[in-house]
């Protein structure tokens, strides 16, 4: 924490308000939403150049224009009259630290850490460059309505239509139907929501980022044993076998993979892409000990492959329909429990890719303030992992197959699996590791 103090200085305060004054009712907070109150979000995107240079950030009106259509992101939390979470929006605005980091980019990438990251808002780096930080509770939004809002600014900034503007509402859905298809994710989310707390240990955090070409030759290489594994379903299994050989053994002689998917659609979906909340469904992939460290990496990719191409439709909303079914009698939600954890937790963000033609558009790395000028990096991390930890399988701005992942793990673990020889052997860039 002393280098944090060194290398980032905070140089002035801001509170950003909309354009205009709106007004307006109390924002309702989903079962979902109350469900995830122990994290909270972290984004962070990182420029090349710096778009706000000669003070422009300081007479740019296009994030309070924006804000006209985000009243909660201006708002403060309260209780309704139920007991529930609501966000009063009051119009209170958008704090926003403005300081300078005592670095480059480039070392930056390369030598910070979690804690450092979380103190980016508003940051300039020696020798040029920007890091512009969201931090906000996980009650309020993921990581996809965080990443939304923040493309949304940036398509204001360069006087272009939102393209995907929030949706606060969802449409009445079946949940009777979504909740007898979805037994499984159910029966995972009962038993979760009972679990013991896990001992606090330390944790850290490392990014990896792999390339199109590694990537590419590893699926030929399970091709047999799973011919339409997805770089998801690879890069879950990989780390899931070398960081479960990290661990002691497990006495029940199985091993479990707790996998987070976004369940918003871009086009024809029950919950549109630009719906302004939490809109996650978590479920379980158990493996025989055994199994996970014998059968090969193209056998536990594949089991990966088919227990994600299960979950599909009404299944996808069980979860969410789940933690709807636990209010009380008055109407209030039960109490949250941890999402992330206690056993290992894999989130993807294959969601994020969307086929455009002959190639893919990232919605992470589409967020630029001046044409061309994209994103070089952009970090997600959750708030409050504890238990065996964290992976997040996200794209790079590389684009093809190239793929991130940030994994979060008590720390010896994490230093040893950043030594794993089959992790080394597929060459990637470390990020952000805490490393010199």
């Amino acid at each position: 924490m002393s280098e944090n103090r060194i290398r980032v200085t905070v140089n002035s305060k801001l509170t950003w308000v909309s354009s205009k004054p709106l007004g307006g009712k109390p924002h309702e907070l989903s079962a979902l939403d109350h469900a995830m109150a122990l994290h909270t979000v972290h984004v962070i995107f990182y420029y090349r150049a710096n778009p706000f240079e000669r003070g422009l950030f300081d007479s740019d009106f296009s994030l309070s224009d924006l804000l006209c259509m985000y009243p909660p992101v201006m708002g403060r939390f309260a209780r309704g009259d139920g007991g529930n979470w609501v966000v009063k929006c009051n119009e209170a605005g958008v704090r926003t630290l403005r300081a300078s980091v005592g670095t480059t980019l480039d070392e930056w990438l390369r030598s910070a850490d979690a804690s450092e990251e979380r103190n980016l808002t508003l940051n300039e780096f020696e020798g040029g460059g920007l890091a512009i930080g969201l931090s906000c509770p996980h009650m309020l939004a993921d990581p996809t309505c965080a990443t939304l809002f923040f493309k949304s600014w940036t398509e204001t900034n360069r006087g272009e239509p939102v393209r995907h503007p929030p949706i606060y509402h969802l449409p009445a859905a079946n949940a009777r139907r979504s909740l007898s298809m979805g037994i499984n994710s159910i029966k995972y989310l009962g038993t979760k929501s009972k679990s013991a707390e896990s001992p606090s240990e330390k944790m850290a955090t490392a990014t990896f980022r792999l390339s199109h070409a590694i990537i590419k030759q590893c699926l030929a290489q399970i091709h047999d044993e799973c011919p339409d594994a997805t770089p998801f379903d690879l890069l879950a299994a990989l780390f899931w076998i070398r960081i479960m050989r990290l661990k002691m053994p497990r006495h029940d002689q199985k091993h479990s993979l707790s996998i987070c998917l976004d369940v918003r659609k871009p086009v024809h979906g029950p919950i549109p892409y630009g719906y302004f909340g939490n809109a996650l469904h978590f479920s379980l992939l158990s493996l025989d000990a055994e199994l996970l460290d014998t059968a090969g990496l193209g056998h536990v990719a594949g089991e990966v492959h088919r227990h994600v191409a299960d979950l599909h439709g009404e299944e996808l909303l069980s979860g969410i329909n789940w933690f709807e079914s636990r209010k009380g009698e008055i109407g209030q939600y039960a109490q949250p429990f941890r999402m992330y954890g206690p056993e290992l937790t894999c989130i993807s963000m294959e969601h994020m890719i969307t086929p455009k033609g002959s190639t893919c558009e990232l919605s992470m790395y589409e967020a630029a303030f001046e044409k061309g000028e994209k994103p070089v990096h952009v970090t997600y991390r959750v708030g409050n992992v504890e238990g065996e930890g964290l992976i997040t399988v996200m794209p790079s701005p590389e684009a093809g197959l190239a793929r991130t992942v940030t994994v979060t793990l008590p720390e010896e673990q994490l230093a040893e699996l950043c030594e794993d020889q089959a992790i080394m052997d597929l060459q990637p860039t470390m990020l952000l590791s805490g490393k010199t």
